[in-house]
This record gives C-alpha cells, sequence and structure tokens, in this order.
C-alpha cells in the first residue's frame, strides 16, 4: 500500500495532486492514500471562509470548492484530521467523520478506521488549556472567541481514544506531541526554527495528550504538521519492544517539504476502501452520555467515581454494535451537497453568515449507531435571544496555550505573496444566537453505573504487525517558477540521536 503524507494542505489541493500525479507517472507506481495532517481548508463557498480563524486579507477560496462542486475529483482517496485554520462551520456538521467531498474523507473531532486492513486513528484540532476541559457549545455564526475555540481539542474525544486496545498503525493529529523534540535532531529544528527554543524550554511546544496518547498506544506511524517544518523522531517505548516512528511535514509552499510517499506492506486480499473500526464505534456507543455541549467545566470519570469509568469494551459490547450495522462496517459513498458552491465568476455581494446546518451523513451514522449528534443537541436548546460580536474584538488567552497559533502560521516573511485575499477587507459582525436555558433531551445512550473488572482495563497492546519498506520519497512543492515538475530529494535525513540498534538506523 503506497501512502502519500502531506503536512498542512492550506485548501491548495490541486497543487497536492498534481505533485503526486507527477510521482506516479515518474516511478509507474500507483499511490493508494494521501493523508493530511490538518489546515485542509474544505470552504465551500465564502460563507465558510469567512468561518476559518485566520486574517482577512490570508483568506482565499483556493482549490477545495472545485472538489466539492464536482468541478473536478479526487484522484486518489483522501483522508484529513482538522487543524486550526478551517471551514469550522463545516467540519462542526461531521464531528464523527464523513465525506466533506467525492474521496475526500474527514475523521471528525476523533476517529479510528480502517483502510486495507491498515488501522488508522486521528485527533483533529490543537491543545488549548482553557477550553480542554469544556463541551462543544460552539455553533455559527462565531464570534471572535469561539471562531477559535471550536478547533481546541477536548478532553472527552482523547478519553475515548485512551479506551482503545490493540495495535494502531498511523495515528494522525495537527498538533505534535509534547516533548517530541528531545526524540529526533532538536539542534538541527532549532536552527530552522530558532524562536521554539523558549516553547521548548519551557515544555509548552505541543500537545500533552497528544503525548499520552503516544505513550500509551506508540503507534507504528506518527504523523503531524502545525509547525510548518519537517521534523523526523524514533520514540521507544520506555521498557518495552514498540517504537514509534514520527514525521512532522510542511506546508505546500515552493522549495518545501510538505509531501512524503511511503510504502507499507496490508493484506491485499482486503480492499482499499474506509471502513469504521468496530471498538471505535463501541467506544462512541458506550460513552455517548458523557458528550456536552456546554461551555462549563466538563470531567471525566474516574477511578474514584461512582460508576464505570472504563469504556474499553467487551468482546459481547462489540457484537451488539457490530448488529446495529448488519455486520458490514464500511463506510457508505453518501456524499450529498448541502450548500451552492463558490462561483467565482458570481458578482461580489453580501456574504451571508453560516448557520447550525445538521447534515445527513451525521443524521445517519447516529441513527445506525443510536448516539447523538452534538448540533442537533446544540439546535435544541438555541433560544431566539441574538447578541451581536465585533468580529474585531481582542481575546485573551493564557500564557503557555498561546504558543505557536497566534504567529506562526501566517508569517508575512515567509509567505508574502502566496494567499491572496478572496475579501477585500471588512470589519464583519454577525448576529449570533446565544443558548437558553431550554433543557436537554436524554441522551440516546445511558449506561448503567457499574463498574467493570479491571482486568479489561490492563488489557495488553500486542506488538504492531505492520511491516513496512523503508523507502520513501520527499517532495517539494512545484508551484514556484525554478521547478518544473516535483523534486525528488534523497530518501533519508540525519539518524535521529536516539535510536536502538534494533531499529531502522534512518527515517524521514
Amino acid at each position: 500500500m503506497r501512502i502519500a503524507v502531506e503536512g498542512c494542505a492550506h485548501g491548495e489541493l490541486e497543487i497536492i495532486y498534481d505533485s503526486l500525479l507527477e510521482v506516479q507517472k515518474a516511478d509507474g507506481k500507483k499511490i493508494d492514500l494521501l493523508i493530511c495532517c490538518g489546515d485542509f481548508q474544505s470552504t465551500r463557498n465564502l460563507t465558510d471562509l469567512k468561518c476559518m480563524a485566520v486574517p482577512d486579507k490570508y483568506k482565499d477560496m483556493c482549490t477545495f470548492y472545485k472538489y466539492y462542486s464536482g468541478e473536478k475529483v479526487a484522484p486518489i482517496l483522501t483522508i484529513f484530521v482538522g487543524g486550526n485554520h478551517e471551514a469550522s462551520n463545516y467540519l462542526q456538521e461531521l464531528p464523527y467523520g464523513g465525506w466533506v467531498a467525492p474521496n475526500i474523507y474527514y475523521l471528525g473531532y476523533a476517529s479510528v478506521i480502517t483502510i486495507g486492513g491498515i488501522r488508522i486513528a486521528g485527533v483533529s484540532g490543537i491543545f488549548k488549556s482553557q477550553h480542554w476541559m469544556q463541551g462543544r457549545y460552539e455553533k455559527p455564526p462565531y464570534n471572535n472567541d469561539t471562531i477559535r475555540s471550536v478547533y481546541h481539542v477536548r478532553n472527552l474525544d482523547v478519553f475515548r481514544l485512551k479506551q482503545l486496545t490493540g495495535s494502531i498503525d498511523i495515528f494522525l493529529s495537527h498538533d505534535w506531541p509534547r516533548g517530541i523534540t528531545k526524540y529526533g535532531d532538536e539542534k538541527a529544528l532549532l536552527r530552522k526554527k530558532p524562536f521554539f527554543r523558549s516553547d521548548i524550554e519551557s515544555k509548552c511546544l505541543g500537545s500533552q495528550p497528544n503525548m499520552e496518547l503516544l505513550e500509551q498506544h506508540y503507534p507504528a506511524y506518527w504523523f503531524a504538521a502545525h509547525l510548518h517544518c519537517k521534523f523526523a523522531a524514533l520514540i521507544p517505548e520506555d521498557g518495552g519492544s514498540r517504537v514509534t516512528k514520527f514525521l512532522a511535514l510542511d506546508k505546500c509552499l515552493p522549495k518545501r517539504k510538505f509531501l512524503q510517499v511511503l510504502e507499507i506492506q496490508h493484506d491485499e486480499n482486503i480492499p482499499l476502501k474506509i471502513s469504521y473500526d468496530l471498538e471505535w464505534l463501541t467506544i462512541l456507543f458506550l460513552s455517548n452520555h458523557l458528550l456536552s455541549i456546554k461551555s462549563g467545566t466538563h470531567y471525566m470519570p474516574g477511578e474514584y467515581g461512582s460508576g464505570r469509568w472504563i469504556y474499553t469494551p467487551t468482546e459481547e459490547e462489540k457484537q451488539k454494535v457490530l448488529k446495529k450495522f448488519n455486520g458490514d462496517l464500511e463506510v457508505p459513498l453518501n456524499f450529498t451537497q448541502t450548500v451552492e458552491p463558490y462561483n467565482p465568476e458570481a458578482p461580489k455581494g453580501f456574504v451571508e453568515p453560516a448557520t447550525l446546518q445538521i447534515n445527513e451523513q451525521t443524521t445517519e451514522f447516529c441513527n445506525k449507531l443510536g448516539i447523538d449528534d452534538p448540533f442537533v443537541l446544540l439546535q435544541v436548546i438555541s433560544g431566539p435571544t441574538e447578541k451581536k460580536y465585533d468580529m474585531t474584538e481582542s481575546m485573551a488567552v493564557a500564557s503557555c496555550d498561546n504558543v505557536i497559533e497566534s504567529s506562526e502560521i501566517f508569517s508575512e516573511s515567509e509567505d508574502e505573496g502566496l494567499c491572496n485575499s478572496t475579501f477585500d477587507g471588512d470589519n464583519s459582525s454577525y448576529t449570533v444566537h446565544s443558548l437558553s436555558g431550554a433543557t436537554l433531551p436524554s441522551p440516546k445512550r445511558n449506561v448503567d453505573n457499574c463498574y467493570i473488572n479491571e482486568e479489561i482495563s490492563s488489557k495488553e497492546i500486542s506488538e504492531p504487525s505492520l511491516e513496512e519498506s523503508v523507502s520513501t520519497t520527499n517532495i517539494e512543492s512545484p508551484c514556484d517558477s525554478t521547478t518544473q515538475g516535483t523534486h525528488i530529494e534523497p530518501n533519508y535525513d540525519p539518524c535521529p540521536p536516539l535510536v536502538y540498534d534494533t531499529l531502522d538506523d534512518k527515517f524521514t
């Protein structure tokens, strides 16, 4: 199975796909899957573009709308997690994942899928402590706070991912796991990004929940983006035999390392189609009552609480969920357009603010599994009260949580001329519906407050069976005037400093 990994896509799908097609043409080998690690920017129209947390001068429609409208079709099966620059209103319609366009699949807030027998887990967004323990209360149209908090990771998503057992072949995130730099060439990283030093020294660079997930599961691969540079590391299990190969990639810019192609062995008898992971579905079902759409502090169950606190499913629980899907876990090809796509020929005029919309893909999934759609719950409690929010108002951010987000993405010295705003710049104000005190309906799934035998939580995660080829291809952007096609570089970076004799001695 040949997989291409992309760092931050930033809406440049045409360039990315063209680069991969050049690689296929050059070596005659088909690329089976494209993985994007956030900042995908699935903007369907100007309303979506208004929901993206970037300065107006950087808001560009780019090319995703062509794949949404059907003008073009993604030539390679594509999956992605969300980052901190997204059409958040659209992605919120698909909290458990779904098709954003034909052949392009979003993993949701957190998810686990399989493709050709390869088990892939992912978590969207970035970590900010002030929203970590809150519910999913945001809804469009956003104010200057919620347009950012909407993409912040919540404790429920990570709690669910911690219930997983068994091996994970690939883990996707936008944020780097916190502390990952000590397992790679940190000195070389600081030569490229010297302003990372204070964040690394203060242990603020990256996501602590992501590192906890890595140290629990030790997936064979962990791919990330966000910091706009290439960085490789090997993370051996402390006292164990597992090892994770970490790779972060750049964004799609001239002369930048934004794509990498690698080969992974898989069961050739299994078709390369996206399927739900049964254990993950069961975890969603069992923990549905933990879903919150309120902005207050929301705790996850703990060992010393009064009810169930481990949601690793039993075999019996998994079989009950499998019956709900009639034994067929293949993700249905049920994409439909829900809004009018962008038309570059249309005259510019007033852009309608985004509204809360229910997506039929999510409705179908929730009805089948018997869980709640957070957007439906938000719709239930939405009150008639309206409040004006100025989109230019300032926002206070916790000191350590302000790392990277405000400056690393849109540096004018680095990206001058890359993004031409689709808007000429305006001071927009949206009418935002505040939440009323209406009573929420009971969750679709309530679990008994019973303890689970501790043995369930202590299942050993077996050694990953995935075997991989060490041959990889680096790809730089072809979008500058001096480059024709794709540039294929030498296979390997310098060896990371922390390497065991039993591991591959080089990994890029």
